[in-house]
């Protein structure tokens, strides 16, 4: 089976790949950046390894022999399902393998924005680490005894939640019903952004959730908040959280994602103090990938076998 992981995979990621031949598996490596060589190994592919770069109608049409499209994460709106859907062609993906990893990068957002990390980073490699402002001694905060309010309780805010509750915090969630075992308080979204000093976003991105966080919502926290978002950087209007950090009606925001990818210089949200930043690698771990490409080489093996795929979206 020649399968594409269209992603630049490092010297320790390559090695494990390569040991999957024993499984039967031919994998060609194609950096996001490399679009000629991607091109050219997706004509004879029968399965794609998509991580971030959309995998669009026209990407499908240049592979003719293309089977699966296995997504190395949980989100499919990178995918254009219609396209997959007219050509027969299955789509997986893989819930919960990169959610330990983003439960902790979830958690070092909130810690970074409310200890002003980012800012204390820049000042002690500048040689001012004991010359900063005292008026920013207000401005560095803890996570315990606050209210987190997390927007989803999927696989990230159920590894999350007993965190935050053994460092003191008091925690809310927000879904589409009641979940009998969750470890915290439901509350509708409106409610849970007024009560909330922290609120993570934790649902995927689709027409009803996308700029689920406009100016109203913001309006809506408390003064002083801080948004952190680790799912989709669609869920936010990125002008309004720009707008609310910079008048102070927001303390602060970690940001893992945003709504163009990859985000570049010029983006407003990386000149204001009060922002921490990473560029979409809450999930990229060396447990994310011994977990999600097991279950990827499972569902080549049962494809191959015309066996029922694992976690098929369509």
């Amino acid at each position: 089976m020649k399968v594409v992981l269209h992603y630049a995979a490092g010297p320790g990621l390559r090695e494990r790949l390569a040991r999957f031949a024993a499984e039967g598996l031919e994998i060609a490596v194609r950096p996001e950046t490399d679009e000629a060589g991607f091109a050219e190994a997706m004509r004879t592919a029968d399965v794609l390894w998509h991580v971030l770069k959309p995998c669009t109608a026209e990407v499908i049409a240049g592979a003719p022999g293309l089977r699966l499209i296995q997504k190395i994460g949980s989100g499919v709106n990178t995918i254009d399902l219609e396209a997959a859907a007219a050509r027969g062609i299955a789509v997986c993906n893989l819930p919960g393998t990169n959610a330990p990893a983003v439960a902790e990068m979830t958690l070092l957002l909130m810690l970074a924005a409310l200890r002003r990390l980012a800012l204390l980073d820049r000042a002690t490699r500048a040689g001012d680490g004991w010359r900063l402002d005292p008026g920013l001694q207000d401005s560095f905060h803890e996570l315990g005894g606050r209210t987190v309010g997390l927007v989803g309780y999927g696989a990230v805010p159920r590894a999350l939640a007993p965190v935050l509750g053994a460092m003191g915090c008091r925690v809310l969630y927000t879904a589409r019903a009641e979940k009998p075992d969750a470890l915290g308080e439901w509350r509708a979204l409106p409610d849970l952004l007024a009560e909330s000093d922290v609120v993570s976003l934790h649902v995927p991105l689709t027409p009803a959730t996308e700029r689920m966080i406009d100016a109203a919502a913001l309006a809506r926290m408390k003064p002083g908040a801080v948004l952190v978002n680790t799912a989709r950087g669609g869920l936010v209007d990125q002008h309004a959280l720009v707008a609310a950090l910079t008048a102070g009606r927001l303390a602060a925001a970690g940001l893992d994602v945003f709504a163009a990818e990859p985000a570049g210089r010029e983006n407003p949200l990386f000149a204001l103090e009060n922002v921490v930043v990473a560029p979409h690698v809450g999930w990229l771990t060396t447990g994310t990938f011994d977990r999600s490409f097991a279950l990827a080489v499972e569902n080549v093996r049962r494809l191959r076998e015309g066996q029922p795929l694992l976690h098929r979206v369509q």
